[in-house]
């Protein structure tokens, strides 16, 4: 398995089951392992769910319960329903794989733009990030370039960007650095499959009185137990490794946010830079 593996073409439908609804850290792993295998769900028993989800059983019906169904029967016919029957959750259209696997982008890519119809939404974010100064930065293993990506970028308006993408035990060390040197959030890419290590981070920031704010692929994965603040963008599954289009999207529009919260000093550091870049003649064009 790669370090992916996640929201199939169905899963927004199976998503809708969970809007609105106040969940229990058990029941969101209930509710995430049904996004993982969107694709299945509607032809799983309770005990073959409660077995993906490592919940016991009667937990199943209980999250069943707490959807508005009267156990766990019926919410599986509600699934039946939402997927289809007879390849449910297979992405539709024609072409070749590859081509298919292009498309389910592009329809991560529509869902994110509905996701993002809440401007002021993220130009709270964008406030929030941009006062910590410092801004850590947190992605490993299969997060890292993303954390990089958005770093690299994000050193160009904030003064003190500082990426985390080392596990370990000097992890919580620099997370304790980062909040005593003044910083009052993180940023965290949380991306299948969901590093243990990621989440031990997330739950350290919140210890040194950081607000999360978490990048991850699906508002029920497991970053939503430790962060404030939770940004989905669904990642792509249908190649040998993740497809991360959607997620590095949302990574520049939170950097625009970011922008957006202090143009003046957003201005006059970018000036800086090119006026630097120009002296040294960083490019040919």
């Amino acid at each position: 398995m790669n370090e992916g593996g996640t929201v199939g073409a169905s899963a927004d439908r199976v998503l809708d089951l969970f809007q609105g609804v106040r969940l229990t850290p058990t029941q969101r792993r209930i509710a995430h392992s049904l996004v993982q295998h969107a694709a299945a769900a509607a032809y799983l028993s309770a005990a073959e769910v409660a077995e993906l989800a490592g919940v016991s059983q009667p937990s199943v019906t209980r999250f069943a319960v707490a959807l508005g169904h009267d156990g766990y029967p019926a919410l599986r016919r509600r699934l039946r329903e939402l997927t289809g029957t007879g390849g449910a959750g297979e992405p539709s259209g024609g072409g070749n794989e590859l081509q298919r696997a292009v498309g389910t982008e592009v329809a991560n890519l529509e869902r994110l733009a509905g996701e993002l119809a809440d401007t002021d939404r993220i130009a709270a974010v964008g406030k929030l990030l941009a006062a910590s100064r410092p801004l850590p930065v947190l992605g490993l293993r299969a997060a890292a370039p993303l954390a990089a990506y958005f770093a690299f970028f994000a050193a160009k308006v904030h003064p003190d960007v500082r990426v985390l993408d080392d596990g370990g035990s000097l992890l919580a060390d620099r997370l304790e650095q980062a909040a005593a040197a003044g910083a009052t959030a993180l940023l965290a890419f949380v991306l299948p499959r969901y590093p243990r290590e990621t989440l031990d981070a997330l739950a350290e920031a919140r210890a040194a009185g950081l607000t999360v704010v978490a990048i991850t692929d699906s508002p029920v994965s497991p970053a939503t137990e430790h962060a404030e603040v939770v940004l989905p963008a669904a990642v792509g599954t249908d190649l040998v490794f993740d497809l991360h289009t959607a997620p590095m999207t949302l990574a520049m529009v939170v950097l625009s946010a970011i922008c957006d919260a202090a143009p003046a000093e957003t201005q006059r550091r970018l000036e800086a830079f090119e006026s630097s870049a120009a002296r040294r003649q960083l490019f040919l064009g």
